[in-house]
């Protein structure tokens, strides 16, 4: 016998059977494609942003995302679940494909027929098996959305409509297979590529030919109209992701990670800073909210929802879809919580974390500037109370300018204004300026400067802060002025390499410094300093040393830099015991969104914990000064 099959068996392949099909058929697609516009409307609300830049690279992102659902199963649990219910429903809807081409185009105008001999045994086992990979991962997402039941997963109508759709469409499919394989396979050398299908045909074998032909043609007409309410309700539903979702992998933020847009602040003609209303966001701010699944994967990477704040990104980003659709004019931030907003750490685990390439921070951040610069509203009298001490003294302690410089004495250093040609700038900061246990870091990461024979030269009292704790809190006219001074000073000295130990002073001098004209190498001390090993420069002896590492966010998951400051730790002879939660996943310390001193978060926390003694927070800087080698 010829291994192949009659595709529409039973149903016949005349104008009866087509006809209905292609018109429900494009009637489904004219109301997706109408509903989409009609969503487009509503993104168009916001302002331009330019996302299909670089489109080859877009595009290669886009199908590695879509195609193998990268950024989805990167969550071992549901993540996997879900992605392996995608691989079978794309093989179901790439088969489908298959049989609709040779029916109805190669079949009837060329007499080609390619689904015939060992590729169409093939197929048939290939779609068998992803008919039933579909059904047992749907089972599985199902069991935890409705009988587990995570604690922050929402279960909405939506959920329900599109389990029940999905389980009906595979459902009626193995439904509909077993009754023709019944009447024209069993016995056949062709029943055992299709197993589920066989299973399906010996249980309805009972059946007289007339029932199964009954119960083939009813099954056949219901599977059609299942799959076109399925079209139908894309645009209606969270079935809309598969849509929004994949576009969205084609107009992610292309970098560098983490920056901010720099606000015109002389743009005479801007009545608005910041966001307060849908139309200050931008179009893909809008067709974030689209993207969103609710999966709430943010929600449980947040430090703030772990820390029982008020925010929520997830809640975040619906609220915002929410205003867009039905009051694009309400009040955003009232819609979004202000006490939420303040309480972001801006440490991006759930931009890092989300499957839809959703970007959260810069909309929170947008809406903070809105409320520091138009309303004058802050989250409480002490960040008042800093802004007012970084505009007065160029930093946030309230501390004098003119001693900024002190922490240095004794260490035979010079300020760019006493001798301008060195190899490095340190930009120092405010905390290693002017905190006395920050100021240990800043004096052992320049004796292994020296040690390494790095000439170093500081800006002492000419260095303002570098106005990131600032401009993560809203106020961008303070963070430009700061960054302006900053900028002019380093100019001036003709520096060509800066060198910051700060996390947060080397993301904003490397990233956000260059929208205002810096155009010098910035480094983080650990990448510098791996660098003086590699050269053979900083000479380190071994010592036994079991420690943990933890992965700053600025540092991480802004700027990717994780494996230097491991090496570093390695040269110097320590074991690391990695935290359950590293690198990328690493949990914020939680004094991120306007104060970058994770050690002082964690000699705080040994304190809180009565940990003294048996934990002792220390940074790399100071782990490397006990061990340089004696010359």
């Amino acid at each position: 016998m010829e291994l192949t099959r009659e595709i529409y068996w039973n149903v016949g392949h005349g104008l009866t059977t087509l006809v209905p099909m292609y018109l429900l058929t494009f009637a489904a697609l004219a109301l997706l494609v109408n509903e989409a516009y009609k969503r487009i409307k509503i993104y168009q609300q916001g302002r331009p942003s330019l996302r299909t830049d670089r489109l080859p690279l877009r595009l290669q992102g886009m199908v590695k995302n879509v195609l193998l659902q990268s950024k989805v199963i990167r969550d071992r649990g549901p993540g996997l679940l879900h992605g392996l219910f995608f691989l079978g429903f794309v093989l179901l809807f790439i088969g489908t494909t298959l049989i609709v081409i040779q029916a109805d185009v190669t079949s009837p105008l060329f007499g080609i027929a390619f689904l015939k001999g060992p590729f169409y045994l093939a197929f048939s086992l290939v779609l068998d098996l992803a008919g039933l990979l579909a059904m047992a991962m749907l089972g599985g997402l199902l069991i935890r959305r409705y009988l587990v039941r995570p604690q922050g997963l929402e279960s909405r109508r939506d959920d329900a409509l599109m389990h029940l759709i999905l389980f009906a469409i595979l459902i009626s499919g193995f439904v509909l297979e077993g009754a023709r394989m019944a009447v024209t396979e069993l016995g056949t050398p062709l029943a055992p590529w299709s197993p589920v299908g066989l299973l399906f045909a010996k249980a309805f074998s009972a059946l007289g030919e007339e029932s199964l032909r009954s119960l083939h043609r009813t099954t056949w007409w219901l599977h059609l109209l299942l799959v076109i309410g399925f079209i139908a309700a894309i645009p209606f539903t969270k079935f809309r992701h598969i849509l929004t979702t994949s576009l969205n992998y084609l107009f992610t933020d292309l970098g560098p990670t983490g920056k901010l847009v720099s606000l015109d602040l002389e743009d005479e003609s801007a009545e608005n800073f910041g966001a307060s209303r849908i139309s200050d966001l931008t179009w893909k701010d809008i067709f974030d909210t689209d993207a969103c699944t609710r999966c709430k994967r943010c929600q449980d990477r947040c430090p703030a929802h772990n820390t029982e704040k008020p925010l929520s990104p997830m809640q975040l980003i619906n609220r915002l879809g929410e205003v867009a659709v039905d009051t694009p004019e309400a009040d955003l931030i009232e819609a979004c919580d202000g006490d939420a907003l303040w309480s972001c750490t801006t440490c991006r685990a759930c931009q890092e974390v989300c499957p839809a390439s959703i970007e959260h921070v810069s909309k929170i951040v947008d809406m903070r500037r809105n409320l520091v610069l138009m309303q004058g509203e802050f989250p409480g009298e002490e960040v008042m109370t800093a802004m007012e001490n970084t505009e007065v003294n160029g930093n946030p302690l309230g501390l004098g300018y003119a001693g900024r410089g002190d922490w240095a004495d004794g260490l035979g250093i010079k300020t760019l204004a006493e001798d301008p040609e060195v190899d490095i700038l340190y930009f120092v900061g405010c905390y290693a300026s002017f905190d006395k246990r920050n100021i240990q870091i800043a004096r052992a990461f320049v004796q292994l400067c020296q040690a390494a024979g790095v000439k170093v030269g500081i800006l002492g009292k000419e260095e303002k802060c570098c106005g990131e704790p600032v401009r993560k809190m809203g106020n961008e006219y303070l963070y430009q002025s700061l960054a302006a001074e900053n900028i002019e000073r380093i100019k001036g000295y003709g520096v060509k390499r800066i060198v910051a130990s700060c996390p947060h002073c080397f993301n904003t001098l490397e990233k956000d410094y260059r929208d205002l004209g810096l155009d010098v190498v910035v480094e983080s001390y650990t990448v510098f300093l791996e660098g003086l090993l590699a050269e053979g420069r900083l000479r380190l002896k071994t010592g036994e040393l079991s420690c943990t590492y933890h992965d700053s966010c600025y540092l991480g998951r802004h700027n990717a830099i994780y494996e230097a400051p491991r090496a570093l730790i390695r040269a110097a002879g320590g074991t690391i015991a990695e935290m359950e939660e590293n690198r990328s996943e690493a949990f914020c310390c939680s004094a991120g969104g306007g104060c970058p001193f994770c050690l002082t978060m964690f000699e705080d926390g040994i304190k809180g914990a009565e940990l003294e003694g048996q934990l002792a927070p220390k940074d790399i800087a100071e782990l490397l000064v006990e061990r340089l080698a004696a010359e």
